[in-house]
């Protein structure tokens, strides 16, 4: 076994030349125009029975939130179908074989600023709970296509969104051809500043996102301590709002919160290295509340842990959420993690610049999950109707596709994927015809959910 490592490390690499020639000559046998073809399969699975069934492995009483977000928007809609477009990607007449590391739910809301380990800010992928292996392309079309829906959902024309499709593959392209020369130490350590960001971008947009900085900024423990806690007996504990926020006395399968409390810690602590113990073992539990989160995750346990360090005001919230296989895994290799928690730590250890350092995972009964501090400086743009600042669509497109490309770049091969690019002028015509194409999809799977709740098929539940 030895003799074999020493000989991996003792054998020559294909240059970056060499890798970028064969990326080009992969332009022979992998048409362009064929990755850009959306065309339904005669036997598509229906998307409404692809969410039916993974509620199924989901809190039964939650699943009717996940719908009633699903269903404000097509946006929405895309955001927690990550399953259904999975399955779409998959079936697909050909992919490139060129893998990396997918976040595996791409989308223009799923990027943000966040607080590297120095406590600056970076610009980066903000969601792993989907990423594995697989061809780098999936996530570039799902991103694009993200940028169509979410562009009609906020109002922008057609003409604006394809101008936001065109100018972010050319940005992702650009950037994954930089990274592709970089030495292997300068990359890994390649973050997006606020400095890169705003030398990046027109003048005047600068002002809109420094307010978007500030208040990341502000988004820190004692936020969360202010926003999400109530003094009780003289005690800071975490506001009850049910069914969204809720204390248990015991778990699903009968534990008493103690006792799960307990093998959570045991099981975590391991997946952590000694010096974040260290710091860890400084802090006290003080609440523990069940929470729901996001869209696509909704119905996946999840829960908040209150924790106190030097004082009241030293305060730490860290969410343990649950992690299910990725919904790629029925379509590429398995992970090669056996838990899933794992899973999405690693991925996002590989692809993103400046991971939590709180990051880590266990298993308690079965379930998997991993940790992360529910807010450390993270903010982002609200993709909402009646933004002020519609037209600045192509340039945040630009900025998100700019850390896809980094991810990509970092786990897999940027000199491969920018020789298949280099040249390929089908290539962006293909990506914008798939994005367009998929964007139709999704707003008629969007119907489909709409008369699946009409009909009683599933049933919604109203939020405040």
């Amino acid at each position: 076994m030895s003799r074999l490592l020493i000989s991996k490390f003792n054998s020559k690499t294909p240059t970056i030349e060499e890798r970028f020639i064969a990326g080009k000559e992969l332009q022979k046998t992998i048409p362009a125009e064929m990755l850009g073809v959306y065309e339904p399969t005669g036997n598509r699975p229906d998307p409404v029975s692809i969410l039916e069934e993974q509620a199924k492995t989901r809190l039964s009483e939650l699943v009717p939130i996940r719908y009633s977000r699903m269903l404000v928007s097509p946006f929405a809609f895309l955001r927690g179908a990550a399953a259904v477009m999975a399955s779409d990607l998959a079936s697909g007449p050909i992919n490139t074989g060129i893998n990396v590391q997918l976040c595996g739910d791409m989308h223009v809301s799923n990027f943000g600023l966040f607080a590297s380990a120095e406590r600056k800010l970076v610009f980066g992928i903000n969601d792993f709970d989907e990423t594995l292996s697989g061809p780098w392309e999936w996530d570039l079309k799902r991103f694009l296509t993200s940028i169509v829906v979410a562009g009609r959902y906020i109002g922008a024309d057609d003409k604006l969104c394809r101008k936001s499709v065109k100018e972010s593959f050319s940005a992702y392209k650009m950037h994954l051809g930089k990274f592709s020369k970089m030495n292997y130490l300068d990359l890994w350590y390649a973050t997006i500043s606020q400095k890169k960001i705003e030398k990046s971008l027109p003048k005047e947009f600068h002002e809109a996102f420094r307010k978007i900085a500030k208040k990341a900024r502000k988004r820190t423990h004692l936020q969360v301590l202010e926003k999400m806690t109530d003094m009780v007996d003289e005690a800071y504990r975490l506001k009850e709002n049910a069914p969204f926020i809720v204390h248990e006395k015991v778990t699903r399968n009968g534990r008493p919160i103690d006792e799960a409390l307990d093998l959570f810690l045991r099981s975590y602590l391991k997946s952590v290295s000694d010096e974040r113990k260290a710091l860890l073992n400084h802090y006290r539990i003080v609440d523990v509340a069940r929470k729901v989160v996001g869209i696509g995750s909704v119905g996946t346990r999840c829960w908040i842990l209150f924790m106190t360090g030097n004082s009241k005001s030293d305060p730490l919230f860290l969410q343990v959420k649950e992690a299910q296989p990725s919904v790629f895994e029925k379509y590429t290799a398995p992970s090669v993690y056996k838990n899933n928690g794992q899973r999405v730590v690693s991925g996002q250890k590989l692809i993103q610049a400046a991971p939590d350092i709180f990051l880590g995972w266990g298993e308690i009964d079965g379930i998997h999950f991993y940790v992360r501090q529910l807010r450390d400086m993270k903010g982002g743009i609200e993709i909402e109707p009646g933004i002020s600042n519609i037209k600045a669509l192509p340039e945040y497109g630009k900025l998100c596709a700019w850390a896809l490309a980094l991810a990509h770049a970092k786990s897999g091969d940027a000199a491969m994927i920018s020789g298949y690019a280099d040249g390929n002028k089908e290539l962006i015509q293909a990506m914008t015809d798939y994005a367009f194409s998929y964007a139709g999809q999704t707003e008629t799977d969007f119907t489909l959910l709409q008369k699946a709740a009409k009909s009683g098929r599933i049933k919604v539940a109203g939020e405040k």
